[in-house]
């Protein structure tokens, strides 16, 4: 779910692709606008508006920037109203599931990654893109040709209205991927070293892993939690993938009119490219019988795995879990007594229903570390009672396989002992499109 205030800023990948960055040389370039960045600007537009088939309606506009000024513009983000509900809705969820430790404090966390090796990034709000005074010669080509295509996407698709969806995290996720996916990947078409490896067998394989092997390089980023990392990487290296596969069978023009609308059509082609598309179905939560609702939004596939692998350790067991999500819905409901949590998912078939009921139990387990209770075969309900612990308060957990509407659902809740189950009854889930 880390998505909406922050992901837009991030410069993982564009710090981390200068480790295999070649450079140009050669001819004398034309100049696009004023100012220092005219040559580069001059050398990339037509670049990039042939690779993608589509030009720049008005010239892209460039301006400067010293760290200090971009350090502002990050905490501006990050103190908006609506980046902090967000935050404090998303720590609280990962909190309670364990995701991240109960100490972390994500603002701060946040602030520090993204200035550690920011050098540039375009504003869709002032339609302007700004470069760090004095950053390096070759990080500044990589950011300049990255966040031109942003420019150019930001002048056929509403980019801050989808920045500014926050109420549908999977489905913002999957557009914010295609988004940066686009610019990462163009970005390595363009570059001099990385373009020859894509033609090779094996060499985007080879590419990623080089990201990812660089990502270490900045300490920062290296000691965040696992949930933070992969969810700050998925949408440029799983956006790029997305976005190779695409141009692979269908026109790059065609990629800004047929948005993917889950990560799930973005993990799985038959899931976006099939004869049937497989678009999420939209769950909806009644009111708790207790308490009060105090965020709600979206896991998706790609998040589901995160809270799965969080605990249990394999990341093939955590993708198998999450594989076959339609639609969820995660709830952050304040009682009384304190903070619980409610997960409704709406899964493809039984099977999937059951694999992941078994998953999030184990991980449950581990999580409080319990042993494994003893579960008669084909039982669809669990119920973990948790005694306090080293890290926690005394917990109710339990997990239910439903139908609902004809579709097979799991509703997880994670509650303060003593709060009356169910906080929500699983009948009254609703399914729509």
């Amino acid at each position: 779910m880390f998505t909406h205030p922050f992901r837009r800023l991030t410069p993982v990948v564009v710090a981390v692709t200068v480790l295999l960055a070649g450079t140009a040389c050669g001819e004398e370039r034309p100049r696009i606008g004023d100012g220092p960045y005219a040559e580069l600007v001059g050398e990339f537009v037509p670049k990039i508006e042939q690779a993608l088939g589509v030009p720049f309606k008005s010239p892209p506009v460039v301006e400067s920037r010293t760290r200090e000024e971009v350090a502002a513009f990050v905490r501006q983000q990050l103190d908006s109203d609506r980046a902090k509900a967000q935050l404090a809705g998303q720590e609280a969820l990962y909190k309670i599931l364990g995701i991240i430790p109960d100490t972390m404090n994500l603002a701060p966390m946040l602030q520090r990654l993204l200035e550690e090796q920011i050098v540039g990034y375009y504003d869709p709000k002032t339609k302007v893109l700004y470069i760090v005074d004095g950053s390096p010669s070759l990080m500044l080509r990589q950011t300049v040709s990255h966040e031109l295509v942003h420019a150019l996407q930001d002048q056929y698709l509403a980019i801050d209205s989808i920045q500014a969806a926050t109420d549908d995290a999977d489905r913002q996720l999957a557009a914010q991927a295609v988004i940066e996916g686009q610019a990462v990947f163009l970005q390595l078409r363009l570059d001099a070293s990385a373009g020859p490896m894509l033609k090779m067998p094996g060499g985007w394989d080879r590419l990623r892993d080089m990201i990812r092997e660089g990502s270490s390089g900045m300490p920062v980023f290296a000691s965040a939690p696992r949930a933070v990392r992969e969810g700050l990487l998925f949408p440029y290296m799983g956006g790029a993938d997305f976005v190779r596969r695409f141009i692979n069978v269908r026109p790059e023009t065609a990629l800004f009119a047929d948005l993917p609308k889950s990560t799930k059509q973005l993990l799985h082609d038959s899931a976006y490219f099939g004869a049937s598309r497989d678009d999420p179905t939209r769950v909806s939560l009644p009111e708790p019988r207790t308490g009060s609702v105090q965020f709600t939004n979206t896991f998706g596939e790609f998040e589901t795995r995160l809270a799965l692998v969080q605990h249990l350790k394999v990341d093939a067991r955590a993708n198998d879990g999450a594989s076959g999500l339609d639609g969820d819905r995660v709830a952050l409901i304040r009682t009384s007594a304190g903070d619980a949590v409610v997960w409704a998912s709406v899964w493809d078939s039984s099977v999937d229903a059951a694999d992941f009921l078994d998953a999030v139990c184990d991980a449950i387990r581990r999580r409080y570390e319990m042993a494994k209770p003893d579960v008669a075969p084909g039982a669809t309900e669990r119920r973990l009672d948790v005694a306090a612990g080293r890290t926690w308060k005394a917990r109710t957990v339990t997990a239910v396989l439903r139908e609902v509407e004809g579709r097979p659902l799991v509703l997880v809740t994670d509650a303060p002992a003593g709060v009356p189950l169910p906080l929500v009854d699983p009948g009254r889930v609703t399914l729509g499109r």
